[in-house]
């Protein structure tokens, strides 16, 4: 398993090149991420009118390990409603941080929302 998982939201800060990225590339290759956040990525790709050849391209390149979002992820990401409601956070919020529970991982994320959670998993923001 690897050291890290990665929220889309750190992902996308490495592919925009944005201020935090510098901390996601050092987790690549082998960072774990999700795949709902992976779908999430792609999803951002696309809408940004990157043509499919290019995004895979783009994601294909980095040595992600994609890890199906499972029963158990499904099941744990359900539990952490109540405690992440508050923050207004979604499923793939849930899903990162599950997964992060799951393996007991530090996740890496962009997302200020995460700040402050009580949650059995630590947070890393990236900027």
């Amino acid at each position: 398993m690897a050291e890290v998982v990665l929220d889309a939201s750190a992902l996308l800060a490495l592919l925009n090149a944005e201020p935090g990225s510098e901390l996601v590339s050092a987790a690549l290759p082998g960072a774990a991420m999700s795949s709902v956040n992976y779908s999430e990525v792609v999803a951002r790709l696309s809408d940004s009118g990157l043509p499919p050849k290019e995004i895979r391209l783009a994601l294909d390149g980095l040595g992600l390990d994609v890890l199906g979002f499972d029963e158990e992820q499904a099941f744990a990401a359900g539990l952490l409603r109540p405690a992440t409601r508050g923050a207004g956070l979604g499923l793939g919020d849930r899903a990162c941080l599950s997964l992060g529970v799951l393996h007991s991982k530090p996740v890496l994320t962009a997302d200020r929302a995460w700040q402050g959670l009580k949650l059995n998993v630590e947070v890393r923001m990236v900027r």
